[in-house]
């Protein structure tokens, strides 16, 4: 059985920052890389016995095992019934190690795949929280399919029938992000980022220096307002003064308005188009330049 930290309020896991230990954030990208992977930054369950109600939490992929990376399953946003799906990095060492520090396996995606097939089912709209440094690259989740349960979860979600809003909450890493990224509503936490790689192995593959991180973090444009900018995502959830580590009740609020809206947009529409707007969103993506 895992230890979870999440179902005891800020105060007592010792959260809470007092007023000499706000910090300012940065401009610069790599800052917000380093806010995002904040230890006292509210992982998913944080936020999710703060913003949902009834919460209940489904396991397994019914193929292998259960991957504790991903947590997911049922609850009541707003009196809606709704299906939450996402990753749990684990706020202390053993529960850090049990959960694979949220990188999921192959058995994490198929456990997402299934939940998200049994809320399309009942048409319930979908929630999936992105916090991640990239799915696990070791030889056994390889064994198992890695990059084939990814790329089956991209082709499952375009053409899910329910609603699905997706945010960013802190890491949101290369393919393991992805793998629950296409929704109809992509979202990001002011100081989240999201990439193809990390800043650090970006900068050891290109240069042989991973001290360059900075550097490579603001080339590949990893922050909320740039991919804003590039319509990668759809909007911007702010963040308490400082971060959202600060103060996790303010944050959650943050989230819960930016959802109340996204939700009112979309819940009105049809499956079918939902799915056709859905593909034209992420068809759009990419800008291409040809020179001669």
């Amino acid at each position: 059985m895992i230890s979870d930290e999440s179902g005891v309020n800020q105060e007592k896991a010792g959260i809470r920052m007092t007023s000499r230990e706000a910090e300012s954030v940065g401009s610069e990208p790599i800052e917000r890389v380093q806010l995002a992977r904040h230890e006292r930054r509210p992982y998913a369950m944080e936020i999710i016995e703060r913003v949902f109600t009834q919460f209940v939490e489904l396991h397994g992929d019914r193929r292998f095992r259960d991957d504790p990376a991903i947590v997911g399953g049922w609850a009541v946003f707003e009196e809606r019934p709704v299906m939450v799906i996402a990753h749990q990095k684990g706020r202390h060492v053993r529960e850090r190690q049990a959960r694979n520090f949220g990188m999921p396996k192959p058995d994490g995606y198929r456990k997402a795949l299934r939940l998200m097939l049994l809320a399309s089912k009942f048409r319930r709209p979908i929630f999936t929280l992105i916090d991640t440094p990239g799915a696990f690259p070791g030889i056994d989740a390889e064994e198992r399919g890695q990059a084939e349960a990814i790329a089956v979860n991209l082709r499952e979600m375009a053409r899910l029938e329910s609603p699905i809003i997706v945010t960013v909450t802190g890491e949101g890493g290369s393919g393991g992000a992805l793998a629950i990224g296409v929704g109809d509503v992509v979202l990001m936490m002011e100081n989240s980022v999201y990439s193809v790689i990390s800043p650090e192995g970006c900068s050891a593959i290109l240069w042989k220096d991973s001290s360059r991180a900075p550097e490579a973090a603001a080339h590949l444009k990893i922050t909320a307002e740039d991919l804003l900018a590039l319509g990668v995502i759809d909007a911007v959830v702010p963040e308490p003064p400082g971060g959202a580590h600060l103060d996790w009740d303010l944050a959650s609020d943050y989230l819960r308005t930016s959802w109340r809206e996204a939700l009112e947009r979309i819940e009105r529409m049809s499956p079918e188009e939902l799915r056709a707007a859905r593909y034209s969103k992420f068809r759009a993506m990419g800008r291409f330049e040809e020179r001669l």
